[in-house]
């Protein structure tokens, strides 16, 4: 888990949170991680390669523990329209 910024705690994700985007729904998935949140209410992700981009918040999916411990993407626009995210301490 990452450092705490209220902007993007309103969506359910941290800075330094596993992330995945892409563009096009042509183009394969990029992995990146959660950098900050921009006034325009786009989301700053760094790519593998230290790039920061600046994208809207419905090309990105969350990393996210299963139930059964494996790993699934959860689209950030499904996870910033819960009303309440429970975090584990």
């Amino acid at each position: 888990m990452g450092l705490t910024d209220p902007a993007l705690a309103e969506l359910g994700v941290a800075i330094g949170d596993p992330v995945r985007f892409r563009r096009r729904d042509t183009e394969r998935w990029k992995d990146a991680t959660v950098s900050k949140r921009e006034a325009d209410g786009s989301i700053s992700v760094r790519d593998s390669r230290g790039g920061l981009r600046a994208l809207p918040i419905e090309s990105i999916e969350v990393r996210t523990v299963g139930p059964r411990g494996g790993i699934l993407w959860e689209p950030l626009v499904e996870r910033a329209a819960r009303t309440e995210q429970m975090r584990l301490i």
